[in-house]
């Protein structure tokens, strides 16, 4: 019969002396946080006898972190996927109220406006946003009262720092790019569609799109960018004035919103021979991929996407003195094969 793991052994284990789990299980004094996390963490994997009541005895002295996400619209089906999948993860997090708002109007002045809202009720907050005089300037205000602001999905810049979470959108735009010079027949001409070039990330999506056909495929004619505003009737309207201008198009980069509006004008026109590439998983996208509008598309992984935003929240409520560094998210690349 194996030997019960003892409080010396789970002291060895975690690296602290038993004093210090004395004090985690029976509460006698203060122990820091990160302390505490480590001692149940080497308790789980020792198997500790007592490691439900120092699970109850972390989350007893963990405070109620109250947190904010603001997303754009909530008529679009990506950020009605994100919200989802943010609530879902602070239903794993106890120590997490978290509150989640889509903005209707994203202009700069109503986006600043809902941000120093949600900053009244909130210890940090999250924003998709465009960059603009106005948003920085809510960033500011926001650390001054001592709550910090995450980018997330794109980047923004304020002199108080603010903290990214999201994708790497070079690499995101060079694989588009990649995509492109592999699965074309020959070389031609590249259309791309964009949502609105203040958001920091599809400007990144393009640079790092055009560098790798520069560096690699120069055959290929990369199109000046075309804009959707974010919405599927005027993504639909460009890209069916695209398709007339250029009969000869080879592909089209998808790098913005209104992604059901251009697949629409896709199907309609019977353009099965460009290879499409797009972003993220939706009904719209998974359908698109299955027949055949759509080559290719790069996607938010949602799950690690929530989880991370939610971590680097929770840093930023408890040392709003200190900005916490980028969170990364590796993308997913889905075809019609790996759905």
């Amino acid at each position: 019969m194996a030997r019960r793991a003892t409080i010396d052994d789970l002291a060895a284990a975690a690296g602290v002396s038993v004093s210090t789990i004395d004090r985690v299980l029976n509460g006698r004094a203060k122990v820091r946080p990160a302390t505490a996390e480590k001692v149940l963490a080497a308790a789980e994997a020792i198997g500790f006898y007592a490691t439900p009541l120092l699970r109850e005895r972390l989350g007893q002295a963990r405070p109620i972190r109250h947190l904010g996400v603001l997303l754009l619209q909530s008529n679009r089906s990506f950020y009605r996927l994100v919200g989802d999948a943010l609530r879902e993860a602070a239903l794993g997090s106890p120590d997490v109220a978290l509150e989640v708002a889509h903005m209707d109007d994203l202009t700069p002045e109503a986006v600043a406006t809902q941000m120093l809202e949600m900053g009244e009720r909130v210890e940090a907050l999250a924003v998709v946003a465009a960059e603009h005089p106005r948003v920085t300037e809510a960033v500011e205000r926001l650390a001054e009262r001592g709550v910090r602001t995450v980018a997330l999905i794109t980047t923004l810049v304020a002199p108080s720092g603010v903290s990214y979470v999201g994708l790497d959108h070079r690499k995101v735009g060079r694989t588009a790019g990649w995509a492109f010079a592999h699965l074309c027949r020959s070389p031609g001409r590249i259309g791309v569609l964009v949502g609105s070039p203040r958001y920091r990330n599809q400007e990144l999506n393009e640079s790092g799109f055009r560098s790798y056909l520069r560096e690699h495929a120069p055959d290929f004619t990369v199109l000046e960018p075309l804009s959707t505003f974010e919405d599927r009737a005027v993504a639909r309207e460009v890209t069916e004035r695209l398709l007339v201008q250029e009969p000869d198009l080879r592909g089209l980069y998808i790098s913005g919103g209104g992604i059901s509006g251009v697949l629409t004008a896709l199907k309609e026109a019977g353009r099965r021979d460009l290879v499409v590439v797009g972003y993220d998983r939706m009904e719209s996208t998974v359908n698109g991929l299955i027949d055949g509008t759509l080559t290719l598309v790069i996607a938010h992984p949602l799950q690690r996407l929530a989880a991370e935003c939610l971590a680097a929240l929770r840093d930023c409520a408890e040392d709003p003195g200190r900005r916490p560094g980028d969170r990364l998210v590796a993308f997913e690349i889905l075809t019609a094969e790996n759905l």
